[in-house]
């Protein structure tokens, strides 16, 4: 590959929206774009780590999006690489530049963990969401009632943080509606559709607004029934998320109690594909769900 390659080659067939986009993706897209210029001139990651004075590990979390650049050393490697077409040097380096302007959602980092931070930049950019969550609703579902019940149980918030995580979560919703809305596949746990967070009436409103967003036509809602026993995703909640730029890897996120995984293993990735996609199979179909949604209002 030559030193020409265009915008259209970096973002792919979808336009990326700057101002949703935030730094991770950001990072992303020029780590994955400087990994590819440097495998096609067969430059070692320990001499690309010489050029700007770091180790081949650096060189490794840069190209993975997962450290942020210094302008400098985005313009060496660039050299290095035998970039010199002008129009690419500088997109290159003002989306570099653009990776360390803040995301509208670290306004409210004072109330979210740090390993939260870097998800959320990437939901916020994505074109495909699938969730599979086993402990409550996906938070890109939940009512603000819903979700003041789960953002507050057991985790010794103030009042004034746990309405600024409610608000964090009501924010991020608007990825489901309007031009370039993202398609939002969740399957759900029966157990989650029956335990009532906030009481009866909070999750009634809840499984009637999980009725209305199933209307959508970018989002689509399965519950996993008790019947089906045994599946393949028994161990946890699992997300993953496309990015419009085609040449971005998928991005699996495993969250835990304290933390959270991101598996990039290509083979990982493709495992828990394959595990999304039986879930998808044993779950009851969309129709399905919100008639069973709809009885389980009537116990309410």
């Amino acid at each position: 590959m030559s030193g020409t390659s265009t915008t259209d080659d970096l973002e792919g067939d979808h336009v990326l929206d700057r101002r949703q986009a935030g730094p991770t993706v950001f990072r992303m897209l020029v780590g994955a774009r400087l990994r590819r210029l440097r495998e096609d001139k067969n430059i070692s990651r320990a001499k690309a780590g010489y050029a700007i004075r770091a180790s081949d590990t650096k060189i490794c979390r840069l190209e993975l999006g997962r450290t942020g650049f210094k302008l400098r050393d985005v313009a060496d490697l660039l050299t290095l690489y035998g970039v010199t077409d002008n129009a690419e040097r500088e997109m290159l380096l003002s989306m570099a530049e653009q990776a360390g302007v803040p995301g509208w959602w670290q306004a409210y980092s004072d109330v979210m963990p740090p390993w939260f931070e870097p998800y959320i930049g990437l939901e916020q950019a994505a074109s495909v969401i699938r969730t599979w969550q086993v402990g409550f609703v996906p938070g890109l579902l939940q009512t603000e009632d819903y979700a003041r019940a789960v953002l507050g149980v057991g985790r010794g918030v103030t009042p004034a943080e746990l309405e600024r995580r409610v608000r964090l979560r009501m924010l991020r919703q608007r990825i489901l509606t309007g031009p370039g809305a993202v398609k939002l596949w969740a399957v759900i746990d029966e157990a989650v559709l029956r335990r009532p967070f906030g009481g009866a009436a909070t999750m009634r409103a809840q499984l009637d607004h999980l009725i209305r967003m199933s209307e959508l036509p970018n989002v689509t809602i399965q519950m996993m029934p008790f019947g089906a026993g045994g599946h393949a995703a028994v161990g946890g909640p699992v997300s993953i998320l496309r990015l419009p730029p085609a040449q971005l890897p998928d991005v699996v996120y495993l969250e835990q109690l304290g933390g959270a995984l991101y598996p990039d293993k290509p083979a990982e990735i493709q495992q828990y594909w394959d595990v999304m996609n039986e879930l998808c199979v044993d779950a009851e179909r969309p129709a399905e769900t919100v008639a069973a949604i709809r009885a389980m209002l009537k116990d309410l």
